[in-house]
C-alpha cells in the first residue's frame, strides 16, 4: 500500500531527473568555438531596411571602406539583453562601428526595446523574415560578426558576449584587421 502511494512521486522524480539531464546535456558552454565557414571569405550580400528610416535600405557594398561589428539581435531574446550592456560600453569607445542586425522581430517591439535599454547601434538593419540571416548562418541571437574594410569576415561569436569576450577576443581581431 505504502509504495503505491509514493509510486507516482518517484515516477516525476525520475522524468524531471532525466529532463534536467538532457537539458544540461544540450547545453554547449563553449559556443563561440563553433566554426564559421565564413571566417575569411565575403560577408554575404544583402540589402537590407533600416529600422528607423522607413524606406531606406542599407547594402553590404554601403558598409565597406572600414570595418564594422554586425550584432544580431532580437527583443525578444534574453540574451541580447544580458549582451546589452557590454555592446553599448563597447560601441561607445567608437572603436568601430556597431551596426546592430535585428532579426525576425517586430518593428515596434524592436523600437520600444531600444527606448528602453538604449541604442548602441550606428545603424539598424532590419530582417522580419530572416531571409539574409540564412546566408551569413545565423541560427540564433545573439551572434556578432566582425567585417573588415574589404567586407571579409574576420571573427564571429555566438552567444552573449562579454567584457572578457571584448578584451580576450574582440579586440585582438580588431587589431588585426586595423580597427
Amino acid at each position: 500500500m505504502k509504495l503505491q502511494r509514493w509510486l507516482p512521486l518517484a515516477v516525476f522524480g525520475l522524468v524531471a531527473a532525466l529532463l534536467a539531464a538532457g537539458v544540461w546535456l544540450s547545453r554547449n558552454p563553449d559556443r563561440d568555438a563553433l566554426p564559421s565557414p565564413l571566417i575569411g571569405k565575403s560577408a554575404p550580400a544583402f540589402r537590407l531596411p533600416v529600422l528607423h528610416e522607413a524606406g531606406r535600405l542599407v547594402t553590404d557594398a554601403d558598409l565597406r571602406g572600414s570595418p564594422y561589428l554586425l550584432n544580431v539581435w532580437g527583443s525578444w531574446c534574453p540574451g541580447c539583453r544580458e549582451e546589452h550592456g557590454v555592446l553599448t560600453r563597447f560601441a561607445e569607445t567608437r572603436r568601430v562601428r556597431v551596426v546592430g542586425y535585428n532579426w525576425k522581430d517586430e518593428r515596434a517591439d524592436a523600437l520600444r526595446w531600444l527606448e528602453q535599454f538604449g541604442n548602441p547601434y550606428w545603424v539598424v538593419l532590419v530582417d522580419y523574415e530572416g531571409h539574409s540571416a540564412i546566408e551569413w548562418g545565423i541560427y540564433g541571437a545573439p551572434e556578432t560578426f566582425l567585417v573588415d574594410a574589404d567586407g571579409i569576415v574576420r571573427w564571429k561569436h555566438v552567444g552573449p558576449m562579454t567584457d572578457d569576450t571584448v578584451r580576450e577576443q574582440l579586440l585582438p581581431a580588431l587589431d588585426a584587421v586595423g580597427g
